[in-house]
């Protein structure tokens, strides 16, 4: 059918939308009714209209077909391979292995695993000698390989440099000898598991980048940043956007032709030890915003990740969570859906424009690593901290189970495998650590500890 059924409806301009809302209201104010802020500065309006938007809307966030990751934790390297093996069979289509030794044998862990797959690496130290040996099998099988080098972010996550000196020169060793392989990762999942709002998460992750932008001579391959969302939905797509956005901005300076590579998982700040099913709920809406705000590959947090170790069920619940997303809710077969939403784009615009502004006063006050030194970075996101903390303490922000229509008859302290809490680990440091913390915490804490008093 070819005829327009909808010409006899003109078009309808924001202010006259505008006026129809106020003659609602019935008087009532239409800022203090409708219009809240976010602790970003933003205000968000109940409505968005074409005729509003800057510049006619002209982001541009291309995003690609994610692909769902597994995370593995290598501690029997034939053991991890089979379950790396395994995982594959049944829906995962990427792998990140995390390694603590340099003697792991890598060509027995990649057995079984088809050059094909993305594979990611994420080091817990740094050795030229590790990542020339991943870069020669690389080089040899034509396999897709991430390093997850991050000396900036281990900085600022621990207090001290690897192996207690600046390995910035190590990177630029690597940056020649290996060029069949991503060796250079940005984890920014410690400023949003931490409590900086989104701006500064965006603006952090930025300056922390632009770090090695000005350390590392030739950067052959895409950088991974490995990004942290949470439960604002909306806010938490145009977070990605805007990384996306302003990375290439940055990146075009450097000469820089590639992309960044964004690798998302779902933030451990508002995941609850009680009524610890919700997590799944949790984690479902903040991959949705990962997959729509354009990521490249997401990692799902099992639910119970806070006190079990890694177990068959937990993984496999996380992964059918992306599956079903993927191939039950078609997440895989529209490129772009947030393009042409109005609200989407203007919150991507107005987030992108406040990073880039504190970007330029990070940079403009001696860079990232010097406001590390300095404590900045730390106070700014201690403060972001301390507000949001505030708002669940009071119950203006909610965790269903923990603030909000909890379970008393909940009991945990038995299932306890791991230690959920923030753990003080006092130690000499040349810059002092920038610590996650869930909201729940302290409230779990004394939930625990009345669950062991005798009745």
């Amino acid at each position: 059918m070819s005829e327009n059924l909808f010409d006899e409806f003109g078009p309808v301009s924001s202010k006259l939308w505008k006026q129809q809302i106020q003659f609602e209201l019935k008087g009532a104010d239409y800022n203090e009714a409708l219009v809240w802020e976010s602790p970003e500065g933003i205000k968000v309006k109940p409505f968005y209209h074409i005729d509003e938007a800057k510049d006619g809307l002209v982001v541009n966030t291309q995003a690609s077909e994610f692909v769902i990751c597994q995370d593995i934790f290598v501690h029997d390297v034939d053991k991890s391979a089979a379950r790396a093996v395994s995982t594959l069979k049944r829906g995962a289509e990427a792998i990140r292995f995390t390694i603590s030794t340099e003697g792991t044998d890598v060509e027995k862990l990649l057995a079984g695993i088809d050059a094909a797959t993305p594979v990611y690496f994420h080091l817990e130290f740094i050795s030229i000698d590790f990542v020339k040996q991943l870069d020669a099998i690389a080089k040899k099988t034509g396999a897709q390989f991430y390093v997850q080098l991050d000396p900036v972010g281990y900085l600022a996550r621990e207090g001290n440099w690897y192996n207690g000196s600046d390995n910035l020169d190590a990177l630029n060793t690597i940056s020649i000898a290996c060029t069949n392989l991503s060796f250079l990762s940005v984890d920014a999942t410690l400023y949003q598991n931490a409590g900086a709002n989104i701006v500064q998460q965006i603006a952090y992750t930025l300056a922390h980048t632009n770090e090695y932008f000005n350390r590392i001579a030739t950067l052959h391959q895409p950088i991974v940043l490995q990004v942290a969302v949470g439960t604002n939905y909306f806010f938490e797509i145009a977070k990605l956007r805007a990384i996306k956005l302003l990375f290439s901005i940055i990146a075009k300076e450097y000469g820089h032709e590639h992309d960044c590579h964004i690798l998302a998982l779902p933030t451990r700040r508002n995941k609850t030890l009680y009524d610890y099913n919700v997590n799944m709920l949790r984690t479902t809406t903040e991959c949705m915003s990962a997959i729509l705000g354009g990521a490249n590959a997401v990692i799902n947090l099992p639910y119970d990740a806070l006190y079990h170790k890694s177990n068959e069920f937990g993984d496999r619940i996380a992964r059918n969570q992306l599956l079903v997303l993927k191939h039950e809710s078609y997440f895989d077969k529209v490129n772009n859906p947030a393009d042409g939403s109005y609200y989407i784009e203007e919150l991507t615009q107005q987030l992108a424009d406040k990073a880039l502004a504190l970007f330029k006063d990070i940079e403009a006050n001696g860079g990232f690593l010097a406001q590390l030194k300095e404590n900045t970075i730390q106070r700014k996101i201690q403060e972001s901290a301390n507000k949001e903390q505030e708002l669940f303490d009071s119950g203006r922000e909610v965790l269903l189970g923990t603030n909000k229509y909890p379970n008393k008859a909940d009991r945990m302290s038995h299932d306890l495998e791991l230690f959920p809490f923030v753990k003080v680990n006092p130690r000499r440091t040349i810059v002092s650590p920038i610590i996650p913390k869930r909201l729940a915490e302290k409230m779990e804490q004394e939930r625990l500890e009345n669950e062991e008093k005798p009745l």
